[in-house]
């Protein structure tokens, strides 16, 4: 059974993967979706 870092890099070369990888690029060039993020990753660090 192949560990999950070997399961993500097969699954970052698959066609899904790709286009999962562009969507998030784009969505990281989007001012908007980029301050969207930091809100949420903010919030999730202030709870531990």
């Amino acid at each position: 059974m192949p560990g999950l870092i070997q399961r993500i890099k097969q699954f970052a070369r698959s066609p899904q993967g790709r286009r999962t990888i562009g969507e998030a690029r784009r969505a990281a060039s989007d001012p908007r979706r980029r301050a969207q993020a930091q809100r949420l990753l903010s919030r999730l660090r202030s709870r531990r």
